[in-house]
C-alpha cells in the first residue's frame, strides 16, 4: 500500500473523529440508537453532545448494517433527538491507575467520589481485560486466613481462588464482607482490598466506609461505588473498573489483592434491563442467554499468573431471590467459580453469626491449601469428621420431629448435643472476633469431644491421640 493511501486513510479517520453526527433515531432506557457510521468499532467511546443537558459519555455495544447501539453512562430522560449529536473518539474505556488509589473512593465510572483530587496516573489500562490464559494460570495452594472458623476450618479460602458468598435479602452478608476485609491475610501479610459496590443504597455505602475507617482498614482499600440510583449502564462497567485496578496492583505492583463484588444480583438485573431494551430474546427467567459468558468474563480474571509475584483473589457476593440457590444468577456463579459459601435464614433467626450452613457449602480447592506446612496435619480429617457429625445431627433432629425423642438412642442424643454445641461454639463468633487457624482447629476438637472415640471413624487413630483433648490433657 502506498504512503499516499496511508495518508488518505489517516485523514479520513481523523476527519471522522472531528465530526458531529446528528443521526440519533431512538432512545430506550440507557440505550441510544443511531444510524451506522463507517470506521467505528465495537467498544468505542462516544461523546453524546446535548445543548441543554451537558455532554455525556457512551460506548458502542452493537453495530449492524441498519443501526448502531450506544450505551449511555447517565440519564437519557428528556434528550431531544433532533438536537443530540454524537462524536466518535476512537478510544475504548481506559482507567487511569496509580498506587495513590489506595484509601480512595471512586464512582462506578472511575471518577473520585470522596472529594479528593484526580489520580495522577502511572498508566492507562483498558477495563475490558482478558481472562487469565489457562496455560499461564497457577493452581491455588496458599491458605488465606479470614479469622472466621466456619470458612477457615471447613471451606478454606485459597490465594487466587474465586469463592462466592450466596446470601438472601436481610441476611448479614454486608457484616461478613466487612469482617473479611478487615481480617483476611496470607502468610502474615494483609491484602490490598478492591471493593466494588454494585447498586447498593447510600446507607450501605456509608456503613462500609465508616466501618473501614473506624477499623483502620481504609488505607489498604480501594472502593468503587455504584449507587442504587445510578444507571444500569454504569453498573455494567463497575466490576471491570475494580478488576482492572486489582490487576494493576497484582501484576504490575506485585501485591496480593482481594476483590469483593457486592451485589452481583444487581449487576445481573442491569444486564437483563439492557438486554430487554435491545429487544433480545430472553433466556432463563428473562435473563439474557449470554449471561454465563458475561459473568465468566468477570470471574475468570481472578487468579495467579505464572512468573508473577502478585495475585487476584475474588469473593463475589450475591443475594439469591427467594433464597433460591437454583436461581440462574446463583447457579451460573457456582458453575463458573470454585465453590460457594451459603448463608442460612434459619440459622440467622436462631441468632447464629455468621449464619453459614456448612452442608451446602463447598471449597473445591480446599485440599490443596491445608495440611502440614500450610495449616496443620489434622485439618483435613478433622473437617471431614465435623461435616459428617453435623450432617448426622441434622438427620437425628428430623427423626426426633417425626418419631419423638423417645425413639432416639443414647448416641443419637449425643449427635443432637454435638450439633447444638457446634453451632454455638464453632460456627458462631462475634463480628469483631478474629480467630487464628490453630484456635479454630482446637475449637473443633473440643466440640468433637462430645462424641465417643469410636464414632470418629474419619480420623486416623494416631491423629486422635495427638489432638483429642482427653489425650492432650493427660500428657
Amino acid at each position: 500500500m502506498s504512503s499516499t493511501l496511508y495518508t488518505d486513510i489517516n485523514f479520513s479517520i481523523n476527519s471522522l473523529r472531528s465530526l458531529k453526527f446528528f443521526t440519533a433515531k431512538g432512545i430506550s432506557g440507557s440505550l441510544l440508537f443511531c444510524e451506522p457510521v463507517k470506521g467505528v468499532g465495537y467498544g468505542e467511546i462516544v461523546k453524546v453532545l446535548t445543548p441543554d443537558r451537558g455532554d455525556k459519555i457512551g460506548q458502542i455495544i452493537e453495530i449492524s448494517d441498519k443501526f448502531a447501539v450506544i450505551q449511555v453512562f447517565g440519564e437519557t430522560i428528556g434528550l431531544d433527538l433532533k438536537k443530540t449529536a454524537i462524536r466518535f473518539t476512537g478510544e475504548t474505556i481506559k482507567l487511569p491507575v496509580s498506587m495513590d488509589m489506595l484509601g480512595r473512593i471512586f464512582t462506578g465510572r472511575g471518577d473520585p467520589a470522596d472529594g479528593g483530587p484526580n489520580i495522577i496516573p502511572e498508566d492507562y489500562l483498558d477495563i475490558h481485560g482478558p481472562a487469565i490464559n489457562p496455560y499461564s494460570r497457577v493452581h491455588p495452594s496458599k491458605f488465606i486466613q479470614t479469622g472466621i472458623s466456619v470458612i477457615d476450618g471447613l471451606n478454606t479460602f485459597l490465594l487466587g481462588q474465586k469463592l462466592p458468598l450466596l446470601s438472601g435479602t436481610g441476611l448479614p452478608h454486608k457484616l461478613l464482607a466487612a469482617q473479611i476485609v478487615k481480617q483476611a491475610k496470607v502468610l502474615e501479610e494483609e491484602f490490598v482490598i478492591v471493593f466494588a459496590a454494585l447498586g447498593i443504597t447510600s446507607d450501605e455505602i456509608k456503613f462500609f466506609r465508616d466501618d473501614f475507617l473506624s477499623q483502620g482498614a481504609m488505607s489498604h482499600v480501594v472502593m468503587f461505588v455504584n449507587r442504587a440510583e445510578d444507571s444500569a449502564s454504569e453498573r455494567i462497567i463497575t466490576p471491570r473498573m475494580a478488576l482492572t485496578t486489582a490487576e494493576y496492583f497484582a501484576f504490575q505492583q506485585n501485591l496480593n489483592v482481594l476483590v469483593i463484588l457486592i451485589d452481583m444480583t444487581n449487576y445481573c438485573e442491569a444486564l437483563r434491563e439492557i438486554s430487554a431494551a435491545r429487544l433480545e430474546i430472553p433466556g432463563r427467567r428473562g435473563y439474557p442467554g449470554y449471561m454465563y459468558t458475561d459473568l465468566a468474563s468477570i470471574y475468570e480474571r481472578a487468579g495467579i499468573i505464572r512468573g508473577k509475584r502478585g495475585s487476584v483473589t475474588m469473593m463475589p457476593i450475591l443475594t439469591m431471590p427467594d433464597d433460591d440457590i437454583t436461581h440462574p444468577i446463583a447457579d451460573l456463579t457456582c458453575y463458573i467459580t470454585e465453590g460457594q459459601i451459603v448463608l442460612d435464614r434459619g440459622m440467622y433467626k436462631r441468632g447464629v453469626y455468621p449464619p453459614i450452613d456448612p452442608l451446602p457449602c463447598l471449597s473445591r480447592l480446599m485440599d490443596k491449601g491445608i495440611g502440614p506446612g500450610k495449616t496443620r496435619e489434622d485439618h483435613k480429617q478433622l473437617a471431614d469428621q465435623l461435616y459428617y457429625a453435623y450432617a448426622q445431627g441434622k438427620i437425628v433432629q428430623e427423626t426426633a420431629l417425626v418419631s419423638g425423642e423417645k425413639a432416639l438412642t443414647s448416641t443419637d442424643k449425643l449427635y443432637l448435643k454435638f450439633m447444638e454445641q457446634f453451632e454455638r461454639e464453632f460456627i458462631s463468633q462475634r463480628f469483631d472476633e478474629n480467630r487464628g487457624i490453630e484456635e479454630t482447629l482446637d475449637i473443633g476438637w473440643n466440640v468433637l469431644s462430645i462424641l465417643p472415640e469410636e464414632e470418629l471413624t474419619r480420623i486416623d487413630p494416631l491423629i486422635i491421640k495427638r489432638y483429642r483433648p482427653t489425650y492432650r490433657k493427660s500428657e
